[in-house]
């Protein structure tokens, strides 16, 4: 993958996380197997929520989901290689219900809405907040709520509402890098300063690493993938300013598909009997829980 040019990208290092990080000061997303949490929940299939399917899914037993990594706590690898996280977790037990095999497969962030639109994929599972804008090219199904947080080193504190003229990490075509940043920038050159350096990496453990190297000031991601981050630098980095602009976490599936009511139905039915809350305290982001999901929630 491409990355900017000034940025040392670290060496995979076979080492649990946390020796990784006081070794190399790098944030890879690559944790032992035995530091994932292990969530033990029983699930079954649900013919009258499976019976929604598009039947070109329900016939072959298999949902393809294109997904981008990693992503940590929502989506990420463990040392042994295997996709794991909060939402690939949630994404398991709905398959249950649905009575379908979930196929993951890796794809740049930016090219998993298209691959939607052109039937390669069934739906997508990357932590995409839903929005108006994305609602444009494909539907939703809510799952989570997120804000946007910043994070910063201690040594060098950042005010993300006076950010201009500092470089500020975020993961390509993400909320933070269409949205946050670019909005914050253009106050600042409105005020008469100087614009905030956008600095785009295709992954976000790139954007933190380079943070704690120093390579940027700032970094810009969803709450959740940031607080995950900091718990895991050691002290390298910590939040910079409080969450800002929290919006719905979705998954996309095509225009019009019964998929997206097939999705909701079957996260409904795990969110009324608990299931919900038991993966998502599990992952230590039950903070983002939602009470009720929708189809095309977004609030922006």
């Amino acid at each position: 993958m491409a990355m900017d040019s000034t940025f040392v990208r670290c060496a995979a290092i076979t080492v649990t996380a946390a020796v990784a990080t006081m070794l190399t000061g790098c944030v890879t997303n690559n944790e032992d197997a035995a530091t994932i949490p292990k969530v033990n929940v029983n699930v079954s299939k649900v013919n009258s929520i499976a019976a929604v399917l598009p039947t070109e899914i329900r016939d072959s037993g298999k949902l393809v989901i294109g997904v981008n990594i990693p992503y940590a706590p929502d989506e990420f690898k463990d040392s042994a290689g295997n996709i794991v996280g909060f939402d690939v977790d949630l994404m398991n037990a709905v398959s249950k219900v649905l009575g379908v095999t979930p196929d993951y497969v890796e794809s740049d962030f930016d090219k998993i809405i298209p691959a939607i639109q052109a039937d390669t994929y069934d739906m997508g599972m990357s932590s995409f907040t839903d929005s108006a804008e994305r609602e444009k090219s494909v539907d939703f199904t809510t799952y989570f709520r997120a804000g946007v947080q910043w994070a910063q080193r201690p040594s060098k504190p950042v005010n993300p509402n006076d950010a201009c003229g500092k470089k500020v990490a975020v993961q390509t075509t993400t909320v933070e890098d269409t949205d946050d940043v670019p909005d914050r920038s253009a106050r600042c050159v409105a005020a008469g300063k100087p614009p905030i350096d956008k600095v785009k990496f295709d992954r976000q453990d790139d954007a933190t690493t380079a943070l704690i190297l120093g390579k940027v000031d700032a970094m810009s991601a969803d709450s959740p993938v940031t607080a995950y981050a900091i718990k895991r630098s050691g002290g390298r980095i910590e939040a910079a300013g409080p969450i800002f602009d929290s919006a719905p976490y979705g998954w996309p599936v095509a225009k019009g598909s019964t998929l997206a009511r097939a999705l909701q139905q079957a996260l409904q039915h795990l969110i009324d009997d608990g299931t919900y809350k038991t993966i998502a305290t599990a992952w230590g982001v039950q903070q983002g829980m939602i009470v009720k999901s929708e189809i095309n929630g977004a609030t922006q």
